[in-house]
C-alpha cells in the first residue's frame, strides 16, 4: 500500500484528478475551505476524505458544465466542515421534527468467539433470520442469546460458514492480519476503476443542450441500489441535475431512515425482476438510460441478463456507463460476497487500529459514521462523471467501478492521527450540533425535512435537489 500519509486535502484531490487523466489546469477552478483541520473525531483522515472525494465530484460535474457550454470551469467552492456534515447526513436530518433512527438490528454489533470476535450485520431481517439460524437460535432470541452461541464457534469457521448460509459475519482482524489474506491483496489500489468496453462516435448523449441552470440536466440515470454507498453516488448525480430513476423491488425489505435521506433528488419506481414482464419494462428503460447505477452483488444481475454486454446489445450503438459498487472488489476470493461499511472496518483491521489510536483500552473500536460508504458514493459519482467528459471527448461505453474496500485501502494509506489527536475535534452526533447554514427545510411527501445540503457550491449554477423524498414506488417507470 502506498504512503500517501503527507498528503494535504488538496494533493489527494489533486492525485485523484490527474490519475484519472482529467485536465490539469481545471484545478485553479477549485476552492477547499476550512484548512487540513481534523474535523470527524478518528485516527482516520474522514475530513480528510470527505473534502476530497465531495470536491472531485463538484469539480468534474463543473468539468462538464464547461464542456456542453462552452465556458470555462466555475468555481467550485467546499467547506471542510460542511462536507464532515454530509459524510453523516443520514444520522442528521429532522422529520417532522423528530430524529432518525439508526437502522442497527437487534443483534447487530461485536461478540466475543472462542478465539477472538466477529460483527454480524443484521439491519435486513433475512440476514438477521439466517444469522439466527445458522447458529441454531430461534427466531425471537435476544442479543444475549445469540452472543452465548457465538461463544460456541471459533471466528474464522463463523465467518466461512456465514458465507455458505445467507448470513453478514466477518471476523474482527488486526491490520496484519488482514494484510495476509488473498482478498487483500486483491483490492484496486487506486479506488475508482473506469475501463471502456465498446467504441462509439464522441459527445454527450443526444438530447444535452446548452444548459447553465444544471450540470446534468438531461442526463438519465437508472439507479438499482440499497442501503448508502450507491444511493449516495445517485443522490450527488441529481443534485446537479440528473435525472435519477431509483429502481426498487417490491420483494425486498427496505431501510426507510436512510431511504428518506438518499432518495432526496430521485423519482422512485419498482419493479419485480423475477417477473418476466417487470424485467422486460427494466430492460427498455435501460436503452434510453445514459447510466445504469447498481449496486448488487457482481454476477446476480448478469444471471438476469443485464450485465453490460447483453445491455449493449439492445442500444444499436448508443453509449452506456454501466457503474457498480460492490463491497469487497471485482477480483479475489470475496468478490462474490456481501458486505457493508460496519464488516470492510471490522475485517480489514480499522477497527483494532481506531480502538489503539483512541487508547482506552477497547478491543475495537468502529469509526464515528459510514465513512467508507460515503466514500464511496461519492467516488463512485465521480467515476460516473468521468466516464461521460470521456465519452463526450473520446466516446466509449464505459464500465465503472468503486468497492467499499477499495476506499478503505485509500484512506488507510493517507496515514491515522497519532496520540489521540484525532479524537479531539467538534463532533456531529445530533441535528442540533450542525450549523444552520449547512441545512436546508423542504416540504416532502412524509412531511417537514430539515436536512444537510450538499456540500458542493459551483458559481452561476444550481447544485440543489428538485425531487424530495417520497415513498418507494411512487413514481412511474418512465423517463421525463
Amino acid at each position: 500500500m502506498e504512503d500517501r500519509s503527507q498528503f494535504t486535502t488538496f494533493d489527494s484531490l489533486k492525485y485523484l484528478w490527474t490519475t484519472l487523466g482529467l485536465p490539469e489546469d481545471v484545478l485553479n477552478s477549485l476552492q477547499l475551505q476550512g484548512g487540513d483541520a481534523v474535523a470527524v473525531p478518528s485516527s482516520f483522515k474522514i475530513g480528510h476524505l470527505a473534502q476530497s472525494s465531495i470536491a472531485l465530484s463538484g469539480l468534474v460535474a463543473a468539468l462538464i458544465h464547461s464542456h456542453r457550454n462552452g465556458t470555462t470551469v466555475p468555481k467550485v467552492i467546499v467547506g471542510r466542515q460542511h462536507a464532515a456534515a454530509e459524510f453523516q447526513s443520514e444520522k442528521l436530518y429532522l422529520l417532522n421534527g423528530e430524529r432518525s433512527q439508526p437502522p442497527w438490528g437487534i443483534i447487530s454489533g461485536l461478540h466475543q468467539s472462542s478465539d477472538g470476535y466477529i460483527r454480524c450485520h443484521d439491519s435486513f431481517q433475512h440476514h438477521r433470520n439466517a444469522a439466527l439460524q445458522l447458529l441454531g437460535c430461534s427466531a425471537t432470541a435476544t442479543k444475549a442469546q445469540f452472543a452465548e452461541k457465538v461463544k460456541l464457534w471459533r471466528s474464522l469457521d463463523l465467518e466461512t460458514a456465514a458465507v455458505d448460509n445467507g448470513a453478514v459475519i466477518f471476523a474482527l482482524r488486526s491490520d496484519a492480519e488482514w494484510d495476509v489474506t488473498p482478498q487483500a491483496r486483491a483490492v484496486q489500489q487506486f479506488p475508482i476503476t473506469i475501463t471502456k468496453v465498446a467504441d462509439s462516435a464522441p459527445g454527450l448523449p443526444d438530447r444535452f443542450t446548452r444548459d447553465n441552470s444544471k450540470c446534468l440536466r438531461d442526463l438519465r440515470v437508472l439507479e438499482m441500489s440499497r442501503v448508502i454507498a450507491a444511493p449516495v453516488a445517485g443522490k450527488t448525480l441529481a443534485a446537479h441535475g440528473a435525472d435519477v430513476l431509483w429502481i426498487t423491488s417490491p420483494n425486498l425489505p427496505d431501510l426507510p431512515d436512510l431511504d428518506k435521506d438518499f432518495g432526496r433528488g430521485k423519482r422512485t419506481a419498482q419493479l419485480d425482476l423475477n417477473n418476466t414482464d417487470n424485467l422486460q419494462q427494466l430492460r427498455e428503460l435501460l436503452q434510453e438510460a445514459d447510466v445504469f447505477l447498481q449496486s448488487y452483488r457482481p454476477g446476480s444481475l448478469a444471471a438476469k441478463g443485464l450485465s453490460i454486454e447483453e445491455l449493449l446489445k439492445d442500444r444499436d450503438g448508443k453509449a452506456l456507463i454501466y457503474a457498480s459498487l460492490p463491497a469487497w472488489g471485482t477480483e479475489g476470493p470475496w468478490a462474490g460476497r456481501r458486505g457493508f461499511d460496519s464488516m470492510v472496518q471490522t475485517a480489514s483491521g480499522m477497527n483494532v487500529s481506531e480502538a489503539r489510536h483512541h487508547g482506552k483500552g477497547e478491543v475495537a473500536r468502529p469509526m464515528p459514521c459510514q465513512a467508507l460508504d460515503h466514500g464511496a458514493g461519492y467516488l463512485l459519482a465521480s467515476g460516473i462523471m468521468t466516464a461521460l467528459y470521456r465519452q463526450a471527448n473520446e466516446g466509449g461505453s464505459y464500465q465503472v467501478s468503486v468497492s467499499l474496500a477499495s476506499v478503505m485501502q485509500y484512506l488507510k494509506s493517507l496515514g491515522q492521527y497519532e496520540d489521540g489527536t484525532g479524537f479531539r475535534c467538534k463532533r456531529y452526533d445530533r441535528f442540533e450540533d450542525v450549523p444552520a447554514e449547512f441545512m436546508e427545510t423542504r416540504d416532502c411527501a412524509f412531511g417537514r425535512l430539515e436536512s444537510i445540503k450538499h456540500s458542493v457550491r459551483i458559481d452561476g449554477v444550481d447544485v440543489s435537489w428538485e425531487h424530495m423524498p417520497k415513498p418507494l414506488g411512487s413514481d412511474e417507470a418512465v423517463w421525463l
